[in-house]
């Protein structure tokens, strides 16, 4: 007895607004810029890539391998596609972690700025 497999296709379980919403949101709590990119992609599958393809004004196949896990669109392309969706990215404070991080000040990239 064999067992046949298929890929699961998260697009097709984004057929609502809170669910579109929730994916997103841990996609980017997670902060990995592949996830990130790959649940927009998801999204506009859901969607139909084709309108958001005209919508942004950019080809299909290019929108597909940019929001892929191994694709790495431009800020550009991201905001567009979520304009598209009639969604938004914002900033928000977040609570530093356990152990601190030391970011560096503004200035040569790892040096602290004098003061």
């Amino acid at each position: 007895m064999s067992i046949d497999l298929t890929d699961w296709d998260p697009s097709e379980y984004l057929d609502d607004e809170d669910a579109i919403q929730a994916y997103l949101n841990t996609a980017f709590e997670d902060g990995d810029p592949k996830l990130i990119a790959s649940a927009i992609g998801d999204v506009a599958r859901a969607r139909g890539m084709t309108q958001i393809a005209r919508d942004t004004g950019l080809a299909r196949e290019a929108l597909y391998r940019a929001l892929s896990d191994k694709g790495n669109p431009e800020l550009g392309t991201v905001i567009g596609v979520l304009k598209s969706l009639n969604l938004t990215m914002r900033v928000e404070t977040i609570e530093p972690c356990a152990e601190e991080r030391s970011i560096p000040e503004f200035g040569t990239p790892g040096r602290k700025a004098a003061r």
